[in-house]
């Protein structure tokens, strides 16, 4: 792999990771797809490496990582299982990212101190049975009573909900045209009117709980507001440009993990006397497959180097490019995979199918790639 001119502790941020994953996630990888499971043990491991709490600044006790690091992180570790992928850095999202951008002090010093701590969780909700693409049409209230806002309502398929100790939940607060008249609130998953339902049946990223949740009646302190009132979509949009680039990275992560295996098995593998490797149709399968990943990949390193030097004239666009090229990408190289492989890469005694399933996803969330087009193309009119 090329260094992509990364600093020397970038370089050895990715050393401890490489190490990490071959002792702790690669020998759980297949287990956690098979049983669905949540992988608790993960969370103590990635919080004492500095990894679930990544983007925490220093001078909150975090380890001060920028997105190249992130970006270093998840490709890393999703080479075996994007399901732990996913769950490093999982508090960027939901809690770190909206409250070092649009905080108060006070804010970042409690959740940006505990998150600092290497355990806690969080979650994102903004999609709701009605609301994925267009935000405009969310359902779920919040009426300001007195010292606090009251939520009403629920939100689908929210990844980490059942287990998130903080959920960043999107609720209208007025009437506004668009998506003007959406605030965003900080929840404690442990207040009372908080539930959430029996966890999605899912093709892929197994073993990561997406779950409906629900608000009735839950009352969030007025202090909780993250940003100012009724311009959470605004929030919303800042973050998601600063997330899809550690989505690009996963989607990397798949497709060289996707393309290790292939090449290994194409060296193994011996039809009609010799190693299927030595046929030029597997050969220029194999170099295609290699060719796109490394383009995808020089784009994303561009992407967060950009944002690590707070470069953030196109950096939306950017962002965009990358996250649809590398989930497509990612897609393409896994099918790939899995018809190198031949029938065997049918069966789940190989994990290139469930490096399929899993590509799937990084198409569809963080915005679909039908929107990241629309970005691209709005950004490239505009001139």
């Amino acid at each position: 792999m090329n260094n992509y001119h990364f600093e020397e502790h970038h370089l050895l941020l990715r050393d401890q990771v490489r190490k990490m994953v071959e002792k702790h996630v690669a020998p759980i990888a297949s287990e956690i797809d098979e049983n669905n499971r949540f992988p608790d043990e993960l969370v103590e491991i990635f919080g004492d490496m500095g990894l679930l709490q990544l983007w925490v600044p220093q001078e909150y006790g975090g380890p001060g990582g920028d997105l190249t690091s992130v970006c270093l992180v998840k490709e890393e570790i999703a080479k075996v299982s994007e399901s732990a992928a996913l769950l490093a850095a999982n508090n960027s999202f939901g809690l770190v990212l909206p409250i070092l951008n649009f905080g108060s002090e006070e804010q970042k010093r409690h959740y940006l101190g505990l998150s600092a701590k290497g355990r806690t969780l969080s979650a994102v909700a903004i999609t709701e049975p009605g609301t994925g693409s267009d935000v405009s049409s969310m359902k779920t209230r919040a009426v300001k009573d007195g010292d606090s806002w009251v939520l009403n309502g629920g939100k689908i398929y929210i990844t980490f909900g059942s287990v998130a100790h903080f959920i960043m939940v999107f609720a209208r607060t007025s009437e506004g045209k668009g998506a003007n008249g959406i605030s965003a609130f900080i929840v404690d998953t442990r207040t009372r009117g908080f539930s959430y339902g029996k966890q999605d049946r899912k093709m892929g990223i197994r073993g990561v709980p997406n779950v409906p949740i629900f608000f009735d009646n839950l009352r969030v302190p007025a202090e909780n507001m993250i940003g100012p009132e009724g311009q959470a979509f605004k929030t919303c949009m800042r973050i998601l440009d600063l997330n899809r680039p550690t989505i690009g990275a996963i989607s990397c992560g798949l497709a060289q993990g996707a393309i290790d295996q292939a090449t290994a098995y194409a060296r193994q593998r011996n039809q009609f006397g010799r190693p299927i490797a030595e046929f030029q149709g597997i050969q220029f399968m194999l170099a295609d497959m290699q060719m796109q990943t490394e383009a995808a990949r020089c784009m994303l390193y561009d992407c967060a180097r950009m944002a690590d030097r707070e470069e953030w004239e196109g950096f939306s666009a950017k962002a965009s490019m990358v996250k649809c090229f590398a989930s497509d990408t990612a897609m393409k190289v896994t099918t790939d995979a899995v018809q190198i492989f031949g029938g065997a890469g049918y069966m789940r005694d190989f994990p290139v199918e469930r490096y399929m399933r899993d590509a799937k996803i990084n198409q569809i969330f963080e915005g679909t790639n039908q929107i990241q087009r629309l970005v691209i193309a709005r950004h490239m009119l505009r001139g």
